[in-house]
């Protein structure tokens, strides 16, 4: 009587809750970051334009032809 060969489930392709709810939180994390780095980055270039002088830019003349 021999045992029947079953072969084993693959570990990488089986649910894991506590995995997916790490990586959620992780995702979740992640986008609130780059929301703040975002708002920062925008405060910071408003900041620096609001100082400074217009630059006076040259009208290029129309091409003739």
């Amino acid at each position: 009587m021999g045992v029947a060969y079953q072969p084993m489930a693959n570990p990488w392709t089986k649910k894991n809750p506590l995995l997916s709810m790490m990586l959620s939180s992780a995702n979740a994390w992640a986008g609130a970051a780059r929301g703040i780095m975002t708002a920062q980055a925008k405060r910071q270039l408003s900041a620096a334009t609001k100082g400074s002088k217009p630059v006076a830019t040259r009208k290029h003349p129309k091409k003739r032809g």
